[in-house]
């Protein structure tokens, strides 16, 4: 089991989509919040009643959610509480259903952060230089300095998560050269692993 984490802007996600399009299931925990609490989430009534006014027919109004927890840690443990449970669940089941896989990938943005990287065999930390990854922040809709300094604060910093990973791939180079080192990755991994 892979833990994938890299802080905002790293190119976590085109790894993701590397590591899915070179066969290895890939397991997105920000997806599976997404579809709980999307429309018709399975979590909306317990968010509901924790979190009056914040859910609706297109599912949790995330604005409105985060500015009932953003800076109240006892507001947004409550939250956790109702989150993580069927997260948890939903990567249990993702494990029993790929089982034989040689490899498997936990695409965990905080995986440090929330101590998940107990719960895997090892670490692929998603890098580039910051002003790449600046660049590519403060190109996302919506997004000011404001908020990505937010953001940042909550992340451990990428120095710390580099010196804590058994892999790191860079994305400050090409596309072509990131997937390179994807590629070799699997390749390297799948050798270790053996004969499925």
């Amino acid at each position: 089991m892979l833990g994938l984490t890299g802080s905002i802007g790293m190119g976590k996600s085109a790894v993701a989509a590397m590591f899915q399009g070179l066969g290895v299931p890939v397991f997105d925990a920000d997806a599976a919040v997404h579809r709980l609490q999307g429309p018709g989430g399975a979590l909306l009534p317990a968010i509901e009643a924790a979190f009056p006014g914040t859910t609706g027919p297109d599912g949790v109004d995330r604005a409105r959610l985060g500015a009932q927890v953003f800076g109240d840690p006892a507001r947004l443990a409550a939250l956790e509480a109702i989150v993580h449970p069927e997260v948890a669940r939903l990567r249990r089941a993702f494990l029993a259903e790929h089982a034989r896989a040689p490899i498997v990938v936990f695409d965990i943005p905080l995986l440090f952060e929330k101590g998940g990287s107990d719960l895997v065999d090892a670490v692929v930390v998603v890098s580039a230089p910051a002003a790449a990854q600046r660049a590519r922040v403060l190109a996302r809709p919506g997004m000011t300095e404001e908020k990505f300094a937010r953001i940042l604060a909550l992340q451990l910093p990428d120095a710390d998560k580099r010196a804590r990973a058994d892999h790191i791939i860079d994305t400050g180079t090409s596309l072509a050269e990131t997937r390179h080192a994807v590629q070799a990755l699997v390749h390297r991994l799948r050798g270790a692993a053996g004969p499925a």
